[in-house]
């Protein structure tokens, strides 16, 4: 169960923008939509309909600014196939618009057999790397970066991702005390850093509670409260 939304989040205006952002393009829905785990979720982020260079350069500009605002140092960025392969591009344009220009990686889910081959495509992984994707469900596919990562000699250091969900994870199709952000930052031992968290869609949604969306706070706040994770 979770804490009261006061205590996980301030008034965070770059996260409060952000979820105005995905809402405005389509990407935050309300509804009922069901989740990996078979939870109904009453909200659903598809980060594939950020799908116009408009969208993913503002896209871009969110996740540059929470790295930078993390402090988390790194020296390269990996792209997880296939959602982190945009967004991870994205983020290194941005970087380098920004002043910082740093090399990118990603994969492909089934190894090349012509050409250069292999499984890698981009700079050579070495140092810090800072994984980027959109959401965490389970962690799978941030160990899969890591077991790449490693393999390749560097160091999985970080993870971005655009929304924390702030919910259980499940192992085995049984619900387990801590989220997939809280297993790779505590087990695996990686920094994570999130644009957004749901504690500050639910302060979005009590903001724009006038505006009809009174019942989809309760709603998300009603699923907060039964598959949350205390974070205090």
């Amino acid at each position: 169960m979770s804490e009261g939304v006061a205590s996980t989040a301030g008034q965070d205006k770059l996260a409060q923008d952000f979820v105005q952002f995905a809402v405005d393009c389509g990407v935050l829905r309300f509804g009922e939509f069901k989740t990996k785990a078979g939870r109904l979720s009453p909200y659903f982020f598809n980060a594939g309909l950020f799908d116009d260079g408009a969208k993913l350069g503002r896209l871009a500009e969110f996740y540059a600014q929470r790295v930078i605002e993390s402090g988390i140092e790194f020296d390269m960025i990996f792209g997880p196939a296939y959602k982190g392969i945009p967004l991870g591009a994205a983020l290194a344009v941005e970087l380098a618009r920004r002043g910082r220009n740093v090399p990118f990686a990603y994969n492909r889910k089934e190894a090349k057999d012509h050409g250069e081959g292999g499984t890698l495509v981009g700079a050579p992984l070495k140092g810090r790397v800072l994984i980027v994707d959109d959401v965490m469900s389970a962690g799978t596919a941030a160990r899969e970066s890591i077991a790449i990562i490693e393999a390749a000699g560097a160091t999985p250091h970080a993870v971005v991702i655009a929304l924390d969900r702030q919910e259980m994870a499940t192992e085995n199709g049984q619900d387990v005390p801590y989220s997939a952000v809280q297993y790779v930052r505590q087990r695996l031992g990686l920094q994570v850093g999130a644009i957004a968290k749901l504690a500050d869609l639910l302060l979005y949604l009590e903001a724009h509670s006038s505006t009809g969306q009174a019942a989809d706070h309760q709603r998300v706040l009603a699923y907060r409260q039964r598959y949350g994770v205390n974070e205090g």
